[in-house]
């Protein structure tokens, strides 16, 4: 059977929708499941190493290596041993040549065919390449990084979220790895988990909405079929959370029946089997421990969070998004924090966002559905005495840069951060007629809001020295063009211990919604 892109496209049109001459409910076979994919856009490694490689976790002596073998990726099951071992290396330099760690793993069946490697002895602030061998195959050659210790005079990294795979092409991450950084931070909806939409989409999800372990891993295996998602893993290494299109949306970790439950495994254990994810826990299955806290030397400390694992249910009085043990141990974090710049790696938005003078909020699903716990940890950065905060924030698909106050509703209340949030990857924003309206309705709304800028699509670069932190915005042309070029719109500014952002003079004429002057 040949698939073409042309006469996929041409049965799609006609019948309205791409989904269906995608194969899993077409009833193809995998072999032809791969080649609709690859007809529609999507590329892959030579097998066995189809998703590609990647690092993550990067530490002064230690990262872990990824990688999962799936020969034919988006199969139920693979045609492999139970169990494969799989050579790994590391190396001084691209071509391989001066190994300086290697070793086995095992790849088995019970966990994908992935391979997580928390390779040690490593030294700081240093470049590595490494690469996999399995069934006398070897993987491409991937770049890491690992943190270094003592003075740092400047650390450069990006961050990107919300990469709906039939939403666009992953320009973004292309930009991405082509950057100068020294690691990427995922905010998470890496994945969507409904099913296909149809219409005017340059391509679409394989199936319908996942619910099972082999349809996680499906899912997760389409979207790697993107070249420029796995080019991106291979050069840099990542930190990683999650949002909620992970599992479903809007969901909430401690909520639901059995049947849910069942599900949220299953999507819990495909994300850590596609993931360079350490975990933080004794065991990443059933629950992955996903907050953490790392430093890059004495320059920046870095607090990865989880605002989905916990959260209990959306506006009660007692409500939490952390959970009581994550939110003593940020707490923790807050009192014995050292002299750095803070970051902290937050999924959805921490500022209050109303949509209009004097309305609701527009969404509880973020932090404005959780209003006493958002209040008690902004005092307690205040009254720790905690400076130099900026938070990074996904999940929206548009840009917004926000003073981060103790209570948003009293404007003479302290001021104790910056929040920037970035523009998605893919995931559809709001109209530009609908931005165009709203936008200054949200600045009139919220006067912590400094800028909203939503009809574009990106990932951020922020740049940090011990003096200043600045945001890049990238931006790409455009969704449809798996190459498309990367500019930057607008470039942002905090100083060192003075709370606030303030744009770049050479970019403040670049377009936005709303701009508060």
């Amino acid at each position: 059977m040949t698939l073409d892109r042309r006469t996929l496209l041409k049965a799609a049109g006609a019948a309205g929708a791409l989904n269906v001459v995608w194969p899993l409910s077409a009833g193809l076979s995998p072999a032809q499941a791969r080649e609709a994919a690859e007809a529609l856009g999507a590329d892959y490694d030579p097998a066995p190493f189809t998703l590609g490689v990647a690092s993550g976790d990067p530490q002064p002596s230690s990262v872990v290596l990824w990688t999962r073998l799936a020969p034919e990726p988006l199969a139920a099951e693979q045609l492999l041993p139970e169990v494969v071992e799989v050579e790994w290396a590391v190396a001084e330099d691209q071509a391989m040549s001066r190994i300086v760690a290697r070793g086995t793993a095992p790849a088995s069946a019970t966990l994908g065919h992935s391979v997580h490697v928390p390779v040690q002895g490593l030294s700081a602030g240093r470049h590595y390449w490494y690469a996999f061998k399995a069934l006398g195959v070897t993987s491409r050659v991937g770049r890491t990084k690992t943190a270094p210790v003592g003075a740092v005079a400047r650390v450069r990294f990006a961050a990107a979220n919300c990469q709906a795979f039939h939403d666009g092409f992953y320009a973004a991450h292309r930009g991405i790895a082509r950057e100068n950084v020294d690691f990427v931070v995922h905010l998470g909806d890496y994945i969507y988990e409904h099913g296909p939409v149809g219409g005017d989409h340059v391509r679409d999800h394989e199936g319908p909405a996942v619910f099972t372990l082999a349809d996680y891993r499906r899912r997760h295996a389409l979207y790697k079929g993107d070249a420029s998602l796995r080019e991106a893993h291979a050069a840099h290494p990542w930190f990683l959370t999650w949002d909620d299109h992970e599992v479903a949306n809007d969901y909430s970790g401690t909520g639901g029946g059995a049947p849910f439950l069942q599900r949220r495994a299953a999507a819990y254990q495909a994300w850590y089997e596609n993931m360079p994810h350490r975990d933080g826990g004794e065991s990443a299955l059933p629950d992955p421990v996903i907050h953490r806290n790392r430093r890059w030397g004495d320059l920046l400390e870095l607090t990865v969070l989880d605002l989905r694992s916990y959260r209990s249910a959306q506006n009660l009085p007692d409500g939490t998004i952390l959970g009581g043990a994550q939110k003593a141990w940020l707490k923790g974090n807050i009192d014995r924090a050292p002299d750095a710049w803070h970051v902290w790696a937050n999924s959805i938005m921490l500022s209050q966002l109303r949509g209009r003078p004097g309305g609701s909020y527009m969404f509880t699903d973020q932090w404005d559905g959780f209003l006493a716990e958002r209040k008690e940890v902004l005092n307690h950065v205040h009254t720790s005495g905690l400076e130099d905060l900026v938070v990074i924030t996904g999940d929206w698909h548009s840009a917004f840069v926000d003073d981060i106050r103790t209570d948003f509703d009293d404007t003479g209340s302290p001021l104790v951060g910056t929040e920037f949030t970035a523009h998605s990857v893919t995931s559809g924003a709001y109209s530009a007629d609908w931005n165009a309206t709203n936008g200054p309705l949200m600045g009139k709304a919220n006067p912590h809001l400094k800028y909203f800028e939503g009809n574009r699509y990106g990932y951020d670069v922020y740049e940090v020295t011990p003096e200043r932190f600045s945001v890049h915005m990238r931006v790409i042309a455009d969704r449809r063009d798996p190459v498309s070029p990367v500019t930057t719109l607008t470039t942002f500014h905090v100083d060192r211990g003075r709370t606030g952002s303030y744009e770049d003079p050479a970019t403040k004429n670049s377009p936005a919604q709303y701009r508060r002057d």
